[in-house]
């Protein structure tokens, strides 16, 4: 499967992360209000959203929105731990947008372009979100993620961070609204 592919939409373009994307995506990011339900809350920070920013070009797979009306980038989000064994997986995550784009439809259709290309290659997408940001679980749910059983808990800094798993299987990919765009 092809983490870093560029995806066209009808308003939104996604195309692989450059490290020459650190100011625009920072310029969003620096936002305070985009983390606040956000287990790590304080990715605000300059120095927090380097060492997110650093680990995106590093681990491959993070791709950035462009909003195709106005050039501007608006987003980014990510392809992680892809699995290729028994049908395969791989995790939708990592994914802000401008919040003067928030209720605009391009993280619906962000989510549609990845779920397309993932689900031409793996049976199952996997999204991790942090138990009490319910802003995010409501954003999965309306593109029909199902919550699973699966529970993930991480150590950061002394704090227990618990994550739910939700997913969208390939068979309800197909049936469902956002295969038609």
């Amino acid at each position: 499967m092809d983490r870093q592919p560029i995806l066209i939409g009808e308003r939104l373009e996604m195309r692989p992360l450059r490290e020459d994307d650190w100011d625009a995506l920072f310029a969003i990011a620096s936002d305070a209000e985009l983390w606040a339900l956000h287990p790590m809350h304080d990715r605000w920070q300059e120095p927090v959203f380097r060492a997110f920013f650093a680990d995106a070009l590093a681990q491959g797979g993070a791709l950035v929105g462009i909003e195709r009306e106005t050039g501007a980038v608006v987003s980014s989000s990510r392809f992680q731990g892809y699995l290729p064994a028994n049908g395969g997986e791989v995790e939708i995550g990592w994914t802000f947008l401008a919040r003067n784009r928030w209720g605009s439809g391009l993280n619906t259709e962000m989510k549609r372009l990845m779920l397309a290309h993932a689900l031409g290659f793996v049976e199952r997408v996997v999204f991790r979100v942090g138990d009490t940001n319910l802003r995010s679980r409501r954003a999965v749910e309306k593109i029909g993620g199902r919550l699973t059983d699966e529970v993930e808990v991480i150590e950061h800094e002394g704090r227990q961070l618990v994550h739910v798993i939700y997913e969208i299987r390939r068979a309800d990919f197909a049936s469902g609204p956002l295969s038609q765009g």
